[in-house]
């Protein structure tokens, strides 16, 4: 079964709207898995509402330690890809699942997927971002218990970031 979650809450009568960066690291989105399941990521992608003023990053990875103070999602947030599906198994809370953490975690592993540097240049063109892992041996897995977040690392609040995850439960 697959999912896709936003960092923000789905819409219903007002368009889904960005999330203001940090002047620093701060995590937009975070998928906490339970104890019964892996999660894989399928893709990944985000959008930018203006160039950043500095050189910016933005992260997909795995961690061992959640990040608080977040937002937490429910599972109307958490969109099968196949309608009349099951909620997914994703453990929710301000610590667990959810979106805008205010307190990033100090995780003692963490594993890479996939990282961006945006350029601080006029006309840049890397503001929206989409990848698909492929072949499937390329998906990154995270384990049991563990976190998949989306961080960013920005020189200003200005810019407004939305991103998504499509993943698929194992086990």
């Amino acid at each position: 079964m697959s999912y896709k979650v936003w960092n923000a809450a789905m819409p219903t009568t007002a368009a889904m709207s960005g999330v203001a960066t940090a002047n620093g690291l701060k995590v937009m989105l975070q998928l906490a898995t339970p104890s019964t399941r892996q999660l894989q990521v399928i893709s990944w992608g985000y959008s930018v509402s203006v160039t950043p003023p500095g050189v910016s990053t933005v992260e997909l990875i795995g961690v061992d330690v959640a990040s608080s103070g977040g937002t937490a999602h429910v599972n109307a947030g958490i969109q099968p890809t196949v309608p009349g599906s099951p909620n997914s198994l994703l453990q929710l809370g301000t610590a667990l699942t959810g979106y805008t953490f205010s307190t990033p975690g100090t995780p003692t592993s963490t594993r890479s997927f996939d990282n961006q540097q945006l350029g601080a240049a006029a006309g840049n063109d890397d503001l929206v971002y989409s990848y698909q892992f492929m072949p499937d041996e390329e998906r990154p897995v995270v384990d049991v218990s563990k976190f998949l977040q989306v961080r960013t690392t920005f020189t200003s609040t200005t810019p407004l970031f939305l991103c998504w995850v499509c993943f698929k439960e194992l086990g």
